[in-house]
């Protein structure tokens, strides 16, 4: 099995005004995958699991370099944003999106997985724990036969 990406979705009184937003606002590149709905790329992404009260809560954030870039360019647009609060782990601002939702977005400042070139599992495989304990349970190599 190989995970090749994830797709989240965001659920919005006014779709389409939404959707112009991550189009013309954020510049997301999409594609229209017919009759005008819209598909949005977005950039690597992240996924964490936090204790709840109950199941199937899942909540969507924007990344960005930088929260106080994000709030004066979404200004500019006439989109309003919550102050930009400090949090430690990062910068976390809400952006009101035109259907009346809302979008989080932050500023991390906590340690950000990679993804290596070559699969998860490869990239596990290569770790120092996993070299180390793979070392211990490696058979020697044989030489090879030359005709």
């Amino acid at each position: 099995m190989k995970i090749i990406g994830a797709h989240a979705i965001v659920y919005s009184k006014d779709a389409e005004a939404d959707r112009a937003f991550l189009r013309d606002v954020l510049r997301l590149p999409g594609v229209d995958v017919g009759d005008g709905w819209l598909v949005f790329a977005l950039p690597p992404s992240e996924v964490a699991v936090h204790p709840a009260e109950k199941n199937d809560v899942h909540e969507l954030y924007l990344m960005v370099k930088d929260v106080g870039a994000l709030v004066a360019a979404v200004a500019k647009a006439g989109v309003a944003c919550t102050p930009p609060r400090d949090l430690g782990w990062g910068v976390l601002t809400q952006v009101t999106l035109p259907g009346g939702g809302r979008l989080g977005a932050y500023e991390p400042r906590h340690a950000r997985p990679s993804w290596s070139k070559s699969s998860p599992r490869r990239a596990a495989r290569r770790s120092p724990a996993v070299r180390k304990a793979s070392a211990r349970t490696k058979r020697p190599r044989r030489a090879r036969r030359r005709g």
